[in-house]
């Protein structure tokens, strides 16, 4: 399987790094994994402007990527799941892209265009934080389907 995990952020160091390639590297013996920081000129320049013309920029990075594999929007109104209907919703894809919007969110035009709108949580967090914390769910739904003990 393949997985691309795409957000809208700046390409910069990170105290989490360390995390983020620890889990990658889990997640390895399942499937490879890239993780896509996109932070474009148009991007900077929207969010200068108002927090309409950044979702705008967004979906315009974004959008030309959908229908390309299964597609799974992060989003707060997005599915509450648990790790198992998560590990299902995932097992039987050969390529899955995850994307991670921006301070401002996504445009709905563009969330209706995922396969799937799923929720981390009903908690606001940082993007840092819930790259960590999907990379941890990736992990963890490989291991409920191999029967890896991690997830016990």
């Amino acid at each position: 399987m393949t997985i691309s995990l795409i957000s809208i952020a700046k390409k910069e160091r990170s105290l989490y790094d360390p995390l983020y390639q620890e889990q990658i590297k889990m997640i390895s013996r399942f499937a490879k994994l890239d993780d896509i920081e996109l932070f474009p000129k148009e991007i900077v320049k929207a969010h200068t402007i108002s927090p309409e013309a950044s979702k705008s920029a967004y979906t315009k990075v974004l959008e030309p990527m959908i229908g390309k594999t299964y597609s799974i929007a992060l989003h707060p109104d997005g599915k509450k799941m648990d790790s198992l209907a998560f590990s299902k919703l995932i097992s039987d894809k050969i390529a899955i892209q995850f994307f991670i919007g921006g301070a401002y969110g996504f445009e709905e035009s563009f969330v209706m265009k995922c396969d799937s709108i799923i929720s981390l949580s009903e908690m606001t967090m940082s993007h840092k934080i819930a790259k960590a914390v999907l990379l941890e769910q990736i992990y963890r739904a490989f291991s409920l389907l191999s029967n890896h003990p991690y997830h016990k």
